[in-house]
C-alpha cells in the first residue's frame, strides 16, 4: 500500500507546482479556496510521504532536519486518521469563510474547538518534518497564550485564540502562508526546473573553472557553487547535500583537513539564504512585513551579500597559504567548452529576466512566471535529457514537495506570530532590551545578535526571520534604527544561527559527508563565516553599504574600506597566519585594530585603520627579508 501512498503524493505534489505556476501566471480565482488548498495540500502530502517509506530532507528552502518516517502499520492508520481529520477541518474552514463573504456567521463552541485539534495537528506536522526545536516553539507559545498571568503567561481565551489563529485570514492562513502561495511557490518551481535539466551541474563546472587557477582552488570552487545554487534555492542544508557531496571530497584531496573542508561547505551553502534575487524566499516575506519594495530589498541585499562571500575567498586564501596548499595542477582543472558556457545561459538568461520584469514594476511572482517560462524554453533546448517528460514531471514533483514542507512551516509559524500579536509580547521584549542595555546601543545590539541566533538555532530561516521580525523588530527600530537595517540585521543572524554551535545544522549536515566531528566543522564554519557576523553591525553603523537610505558614494567607500580591513585584521588574527605564521601578540593586536575600524567615531576608526596598515606593512616587510634570506642561503648551499 505505500507504494501507492508515494504514487498520491507525487500526483498532489506536481498539482501543487502546477497550481503555483497558474497563480503566478494569471492570478488568484478565489483566496479563501487557494490558501484552504494549498495547507491541505501540503498536509496531505506531507502525511503520505511519512509513510511512503521515502526520506528525504525537510529542508528546500526552509527546512532543517530530515523527516522521521512512519513504518508501523498502526502508525500509517494514526497518519491516515489524521489526514482525515484535516481535510474536514480545511473544508469546514472555507465553508465558513465563503459563508462570512455573503452574511455574518456565528461561529459555534463545536468549531472553536475544533480548530484545536487543527493546531495539534499542525504542531505533530512539524515536530515530524523539522524536528523538536520548531514544535518546541510552536507548542510553548500556544502554552503561553492561555496560561494565567500569575504563571507567567498571556492569559488569552481559549476562544479568541481559536478564534484569531483559525476563523481568520491570520494565524494559521495568514500572511506567511499568503505570501509562499502566492509568491514563494513560483521560485521553488523556477529552481526545480533548472537542477531536473542538469544547469546545477553547469554551475559547478563553471565554478571549478573558475576558481582552479587560485591556491585552495576546490575550496574556492564549493563558494562560488554554493552562491550561485543559492540565487536558484537559497536552503543552507540542500545547498550542503546538493554541492556538497561533490565538493567536499576535492576539498580533502587538495589537502585542507575534513572539518576546515565540511566548513567551507556548511558557510557557503548558508551564505545562499542572503544571496539574492531569490535570498531563501526571505526576501519575499521581507518585503510583505516591511512595505519595503522587494526590489529595494534585494539591491539593499547585494553588496553584503558579496562582501560575505568575498570575505570567504580571503579567509579559504589564508588558510591555502597556511597549509601550503597551491592552485590546482594544471592536468586537472576544469576546462569550458564553448558548450558550456552555452548551457550556462539557460541559468543567467532568466536570472536577468527576474530583474528587467522587476525594474518595469511588476509583481515579483510575474517575474518569477516569466523567468520559469524562459528557464523552460533553453533546458528543453539546450539539455537532451530535459526533453523527456518524466523530467519534467520529476521537476513538478521535487518543487511541490519542497512547497509542501514550506506550507506546513508556515502555518504553524502564522500561528506563533498571531500570538505574539494578541499578547504583546514583542512591545515587551524591546522594553526589556532597552533597560538591560542601559541606553548603550552596542549593548543593545550584542543582546539582540544572541536573542536572534538562540531564537534561530534549529529553525529554518524563513520561519527565523518572521519570529524576529515579531519579537526583535520592535527592540531594533525603538532604538532608531532604520527598517531595512534593522530586519536585515535580524536576518543575518537569524541564518547564521544553522552554523553556530551547539545547533549548528548546516555544519551538521556537512560533517558526515567530509568525514568530520559535526561540532569542530561548526566552530570551523564560524570561524570561516566571521564577516556574517560583522557585516549586521555595518549595517547599523555604516547604513551607507545598503545604498537605499539617502546613501553617498564617498560614504559606501568609507564603509566597503572599514569592512574589508577589519575583515583581513580579524581573519589572519584567528588563523595566526598571513604571509608567515603571527605570533600571538600580534593576533590580539589585529582584533583590537579591527574592533576599532568598526566603531561609528571616525577618529577610533583612523587609529584603527593606522594600526592594521602599520601591522600588514611590517608584517610583509619582514616576511619579504625571510624569504630573501632564505632563498640566498639556498642558492649557497647549491
Amino acid at each position: 500500500m505505500r507504494p501507492w501512498f508515494n504514487r498520491i503524493a507525487e500526483a498532489l505534489a506536481a498539482f501543487l507546482a502546477a497550481l503555483a505556476i497558474y497563480i503566478a501566471g494569471f492570478g488568484i480565482f478565489d483566496t479563501i479556496i487557494v490558501f484552504g488548498g494549498v495547507a491541505l495540500l501540503g498536509v496531505v502530502i506531507a502525511i503520505l510521504l511519512l509513510d511512503s517509506g521515502e526520506r528525504e530532507v525537510a529542508d528546500s528552502p526552509a527546512g532543517d532536519a530530515s523527516a522521521l518516517r512512519g513504518s508501523h502499520p498502526l502508525l500509517t492508520v494514526f497518519h491516515l486518521v489524521v489526514l482525515a481529520a484535516f481535510a474536514v477541518l480545511v473544508l469546514r474552514w472555507m465553508g465558513i469563510m465563503l459563508e462570512q463573504e455573503e452574511f455574518f456567521v456565528d461561529i459555534s463552541q463545536g468549531d472553536l474547538m475544533a480548530s484545536w485539534l487543527a493546531f495539534a495537528i499542525i504542531g505533530y506536522m512539524t515536530w515530524r518534518l523539522f524536528g523538536v526545536p520548531m514544535a518546541a516553539v510552536f507548542f510553548v507559545v500556544l502554552v503561553y497564550a492561555v496560561l494565567p498571568d500569575g504563571l507567567g503567561g498571556a492569559a488569552l481565551d481559549w476562544s479568541s485564540i481559536a478564534d484569531r489563529q483559525w476563523f481568520t485570514t491570520d494565524g494559521v492562513f495568514g500572511r506567511p502562508l499568503q505570501v509562499v502561495a502566492t509568491t514563494v511557490m513560483i521560485f521553488i518551481v523556477y529552481g526545480a526546473v533548472l537542477q531536473a535539466s542538469g544547469a546545477g551541474d553547469v554551475l559547478l563546472k563553471i565554478a571549478f573553472a573558475a576558481t582552479g587557477r587560485f591556491a585552495g582552488g576546490p575550496a574556492h570552487a564549493a563558494i562560488v557553487g554554493s552562491a550561485m545554487f543559492g540565487t536558484m534555492s537559497g536552503a543552507a542544508i540542500a545547498n550542503v547535500v546538493s554541492t556538497g557531496i561533490f565538493t567536499i571530497p576535492i576539498i580533502k584531496r587538495a589537502g585542507f583537513k575534513a572539518k576546515f573542508a565540511g566548513a567551507v561547505e556548511a558557510a557557503a551553502s548558508t551564505g545562499g539564504q542572503i544571496m539574492p534575487p531569490v535570498m531563501g524566499v526571505v526576501a519575499f516575506i521581507m518585503a510583505d512585513v516591511t512595505g519595503i519594495p522587494y526590489l529595494k530589498i534585494v539591491v539593499a541585499a547585494t553588496i553584503p551579500a558579496v562582501l560575505y562571500y568575498a570575505s570567504l575567498f580571503l579567509v579559504v586564501l589564508i588558510e591555502s597559504r597556511k597549509q601550503g596548499i597551491g592552485a590546482t595542477p594544471v592536468g586537472q582543472r576544469e576546462t569550458l567548452t564553448r558548450a558550456d558556457w552555452i548551457a550556462s545561459l539557460s541559468f543567467w538568461i532568466p536570472l536577468g529576466v527576474i530583474i528587467a520584469v522587476l525594474l518595469t514594476g511588476r509583481t515579483p511572482q510575474n517575474a518569477g512566471f516569466y523567468a520559469l517560462i524562459v528557464a523552460t524554453v533553453l533546458c528543453l533546448i539546450l539539455f537532451p535529457q530535459f526533453r523527456r517528460p518524466i523530467a519534467w514531471w520529476q521537476a513538478l514533483v521535487s518543487a511541490g514537495k519542497t512547497a509542501a514542507n514550506l506550507m506546513i512551516i508556515v502555518t504553524s509559524v502564522g500561528v506563533v506570530i498571531g500570538i505574539v500579536n494578541m499578547s504583546g509580547i514583542g512591545l515587551e521584549f524591546a522594553d526589556a532590551i532597552r533597560m538591560a542595555s542601559g541606553g548603550s546601543l552596542l549593548i543593545a545590539l550584542f543582546l539582540v545578535m544572541a536573542g536572534c541566533i538562540v531564537m534561530g538555532m534549529g529553525v529554518p530561516s524563513v520561519t527565523a526571520y518572521l519570529i524576529l521580525a515579531l519579537v526583535m523588530g520592535p527592540a531594533l527600530e525603538g532604538l532608531g534604527i532604520s527598517k531595512i537595517s534593522a530586519h536585515m540585521f535580524m536576518l543575518y543572524f537569524g541564518v547564521l544561527s544553522v552554523i553556530t554551535p551547539p545547533v549548528a545544522l548546516a555544519a551538521f549536515a556537512a560533517a558526515p559527508i567530509a568525514g568530520a566531528k559535526p561540532m569542530e566543522t561548526g566552530i570551523e564554519a564560524v570561524r570561516l563565516a566571521i564577516a556574517g557576523f560583522i557585516i549586521p553591525f555595518i549595517f547599523v553603523y555604516h547604513p551607507d553599504i545598503l545604498i537605499i537610505d539617502g546613501f553617498t558614494p564617498v560614504g559606501l567607500a568609507w564603509s566597503l574600506a572599514c569592512f574589508l580591513l577589519a575583515t583581513w585584521m580579524i581573519g589572519t588574527a584567528l588563523a595566526g597566519f598571513e604571509r608567515t605564521r603571527i605570533p600571538l601578540w600580534e593576533s590580539g593586536v589585529r582584533l583590537v585594530a579591527a574592533i576599532a575600524i568598526l566603531t561609528p567615531d571616525l577618529w577610533s576608526s583612523l587609529a584603527g585603520g593606522l594600526v592594521a596598515i602599520l601591522l600588514v606593512g611590517t608584517h610583509n616587510l619582514k616576511s619579504g627579508r625571510a624569504n630573501a634570506l632564505s632563498e640566498q642561503t639556498q642558492g649557497r648551499k647549491t
